[in-house]
């Protein structure tokens, strides 16, 4: 079966309703780079067979192109709403940030605070003239303040 209008064909024949492409035009037909028809032959993701003189032909669907209009559809299907939850996320996040500011506005003023600082405990357990005033109990090794022997 002929492929006159297959530009990349470099057989007459159709083979199990694939073309045989070299490895360059292979990725030329895919959108990829060489290396990664080569990689794909490696993992055997690809069909491909070697003639005489060692050259790589790969076998493509004809259906295979560039963008795969399938996967086109799916991808421009999923930006789409990809965008919409964006926009949706951006509109609530602006929603919240108007009821933050709207419930910090009805939050009373600081209590200011007392004219006169809080007595701290060390302030409380210093004698007269600043010194502190250590007793008998703050002498002792602390097991025997502890166990009390």
């Amino acid at each position: 079966m002929e492929h006159d209008s297959e530009p990349y064909a470099t057989d007459t024949h159709n083979v199990r309703d694939l073309y045989r492409l070299t490895v360059a035009q292979a990725a030329d037909r895919l959108g990829i780079t060489q290396d990664a028809v080569r990689q794909r032959i490696r993992r055997g993701s690809i069909d491909h067979d070697k003639d005489e003189n060692g050259r790589v032909y790969v076998y493509l669907d004809p259906t295979h192109t560039e963008h795969d209009t399938v996967q086109d559809g799916v991808s421009a299907e999923l930006v789409e709403e990809l965008k919409d939850r964006i926009r949706y996320l951006e509109e609530e996040s602006r929603r919240k940030d108007h009821l933050l500011a709207a419930a910090l506005e009805r939050i009373p003023p600081a209590i200011e605070a007392p004219p006169e600082p809080r007595e701290t405990p060390e302030m409380a357990s210093e004698g007269p003239g600043g010194v502190e005033d250590r007793g008998e109990e703050e002498r002792a090794p602390w097991w025997r303040r502890w166990f009390g022997a």
